[in-house]
């Protein structure tokens, strides 16, 4: 998530339930200047290793009970097996299930509680993918494909343990496993690339033995910006260089921000490891920008096919408003980002597109945020205090409903 107004929502954010570190104030230039304080927000908690486990159900079983989806696999490896030496390979692009339904691309992130997604569902705001940054023994009890995230750091997985990790995979075969959140930003995941490769070869090892159906994600940049894919060369080169062949990525991951690359500045600063490197000085009023997200997306498509990546599907997991509404984002205006994000990802195709999927460049896309009552409340969905959707959660709704795509449409894929 984020940490404050332009930090990026893995940048500046609070975490799911809850948020990581991020700078104390984070000053925004404008006329007049302004300063955000924030106060100091708390590490990630760890998982509750007495909550009680999951019990995994097929998919027609869950569907009728209205919880999370699963499906039905053949039994798996004990989480006791033994790791093998070489990495397990990647699905193949044709097996990597997509959508069942339109429904399943509009995915929301949970910045505080599970039951805030559960209640803005429950008035009729439709979204098919969830997730939250945690290893979640109990997702939100909603129809939707939840997303786990595994939360990293320069010693290695945190927030977790491996015998969660091997419960949960066991209770939800064929689900989506993020190795990481915003390892590019130092009030995020902040890991080096030459660091990140050698976790992300642990954690994706340790998955595909427990789980080969397991769809391994790699972990989300703050934004698809000349100098976060730099970091993400060193990755894939050192990667290479270590395990003596390409990194097996099953989904490839983005978030989709317009912030400042600058050290000490409001935005998201420099990369871990990338010291001395400049990178884009974006405006506040370029946060909503359409045009400059559109064409990122389209140059993050054309790297990952030049990198080899080219047959792989892409997710944005985190993308949204960040800037406070006295900053100039009101409502309606978060609102027609809202609408015209949507209508960019829904019609967005080209040659480096995902060839499975009508060669769309973006399968699946993660709005920030439900409910964020800290730090970045602009773009809510559902407000605790009414107990009503948002301006902003309304449009959503409208504009799905308009496109016949609704809660009557969701699919069974994935966990």
């Amino acid at each position: 998530m984020v940490t404050m107004f332009i930090l990026t929502s893995c940048t500046f954010f609070q975490d799911s339930t809850t948020s990581t570190g991020v700078p104390e104030t984070v000053a925004l230039d404008k006329t007049p200047v302004k300063t955000i304080t924030v106060a100091p927000v708390q590490d990630m908690p760890q998982p509750d290793p007495t909550a009680r486990p999951i019990e995994t159900r097929n998919a027609s079983e869950t569907a009728q009970s209205g919880g999370t989806r699963t499906r039905d696999l053949p039994d798996l490896p004990s989480a006791t097996a033994t790791l093998p030496p070489s990495v397990m390979p990647t699905i193949p692009p044709s097996q990597i299930p997509l959508t069942s339904s339109e429904l399943d691309r509009f995915g929301v992130t949970i910045a505080r509680m599970n039951p805030d997604a559960e209640a803005a569902f429950a008035l009729g705001l439709p979204f098919g993918s969830a997730l939250n940054w945690n290893v979640m023994r109990d997702p939100p009890e909603v129809p939707a494909e939840f997303w786990q995230l595994i939360r990293v750091g320069e010693e290695g997985i945190r927030g977790t343990d491996w015998d969660i990790i091997a419960e949960v995979l066991a209770a939800y075969p064929g689900s989506f496993w993020v190795v990481g959140n915003e390892p590019d930003v130092q009030w995020q995941d902040n890991v080096t690339p030459e660091r990140y490769a050698e976790i992300y070869h642990e954690v994706y090892t340790f998955i595909k033995q427990l789980d080969p159906s397991a769809i391994v994600v790699i972990g989300g940049v703050a934004q698809p910006t000349p100098l976060r894919r730099a970091y993400l060369d060193v990755v894939l080169d050192t990667y290479q260089s270590m395990y003596g062949e390409p990194m097996p990525i099953d989904v490839w991951n983005v978030h989709a921000f317009i912030l400042r690359e600058e050290e000490d500045g409001w935005g998201v600063g420099i990369p871990p490891g990338l010291a001395g490197e400049e990178g884009i000085l974006y405006e506040i009023e370029d946060h909503d920008d359409v045009q400059i997200l559109a064409q990122n997306i389209r140059d993050f498509r054309e790297w990952m096919a030049d990198r080899g990546y080219g047959d792989r599907p892409l997710v944005i997991s985190e993308y949204g408003i960040l800037m406070p509404e006295d900053y100039g984002f009101p409502p309606e205006r978060v609102s027609a980002f809202l609408e015209a994000t949507f209508d960019l990802f829904v019609e967005m195709v080209g040659e480096n597109g995902d060839a499975q999927d009508g060669d769309r460049l973006v399968q699946w896309w993660f709005w920030y945020s439900v409910y964020d009552d800290l730090l970045y409340p602009t773009g809510n969905l559902w407000d605790e205090e009414t107990g009503q959707l948002t301006e902003v959660g309304q449009t959503w709704t409208r504009y799905l409903t308009s496109r016949g795509i609704n809660q009557n449409t969701m699919g069974l894929t994935g966990s």
